[in-house]
């Protein structure tokens, strides 16, 4: 039976490695064409396949089945959920593959015939020194073609990078992506700040909800390796499809067992230590 093949992966050792790999595979099992085989590999053969033990992969694995991706079955093997759920959210650590993947089970429509260049906001002038104008994206996402609005994104580019970017792109792929695959910017970081706001009359018509009502509104503002802020994305979510919370783990408890000594290196390069948090991509 013809098996799936799933995107490669290059391992951060600072994160933790089933994290990375369980998101990698969501963003493949998401993005997959629709005559994509259902069949996984074998565990051992994905383990090859991301260069990780088996025992992380199992961790991965699990954690897909957890949120309704996979299936598993003793001696048939682990399959693909033909109905798998969109627009779950993303646990993250950190890692630019996670921005990638968040949207995998989204559809785009592009708001905009064309970008727009526009002032740049007084509020976002700080990342922005020296620069009068941006060019504005606009895009609104739904869980699947026909499904609910879940939020809707404007993109503020660069002048000196927006003209790299395919407008078509964006209907298939989130920003990061396309700053990153299309046009060769190298992402250093994203900073995010979430806040509670009520929805203006643009939000309330995008994304079906009353005039006034509660949404999350996410700030994100990427950086390249010089520091230069290359995209800040304003990303408004329904406050009834989406969830934010953080969790912050201590050190594994066989560190703590430790002497003082040897407990610098606990977690450095561990598989489950660190920061996670329920966070969008743009």
């Amino acid at each position: 039976m013809t098996v799936f093949a799933p995107d490669s992966l290059d391992l951060n050792r600072k994160l933790p490695l089933w994290y990375q790999v369980s998101q990698s595979l969501r963003a493949s099992i998401l993005g997959r064409p629709p005559q994509a085989p259902l069949r996984l590999p074998t565990e051992e053969q994905l383990a090859e396949h991301y260069g990780v033990s088996v025992l992380t992969m199992r961790q991965a694995l699990k954690e897909l089945a957890a949120e309704g991706l996979i299936s598993r079955h003793r001696r048939r093997g682990t399959f693909i959920e033909p109905a798998a759920r969109t627009g779950a959210p993303v646990r993250l650590l950190g890692s630019l593959d996670a921005f990638v993947a968040q949207q995998s089970g989204e559809h785009t429509t592009l708001l905009d015939p064309a970008p727009a260049t526009v002032p740049v906001p007084p509020e976002l002038a700080e990342h922005f020194p020296g620069v009068a104008e941006v060019v504005r994206f606009r895009r609104l996402r739904r869980q699947g073609r026909d499904g609910p609005a879940v939020n809707w994104v404007e993109n503020l580019i660069h002048p000196e990078v927006a003209d790299r970017i395919e407008p078509a792109a964006l209907a298939h792929w989130p920003m990061t992506r396309v700053l990153r695959d299309v046009a060769g910017v190298r992402v250093r970081r994203i900073d995010n700040t979430a806040q509670a706001r009520l929805a203006d009359p643009v939000t309330a018509r995008l994304l079906d909800v009353p005039l006034l009502s509660p949404i999350l509104h996410i700030t994100g503002v990427e950086y390249d390796l010089a520091d230069r802020v290359v995209d800040v994305a304003l990303m408004r979510y329904r406050g009834d499809r989406f969830s934010f919370s953080v969790t912050v783990e201590a050190e594994p408890a066989e560190a703590a067992d430790r002497p003082a000594g040897e407990q610098g290196a606990a977690g450095a390069g561990g598989e489950r230590g660190g920061s996670v948090a329920e966070l969008a991509g743009d």
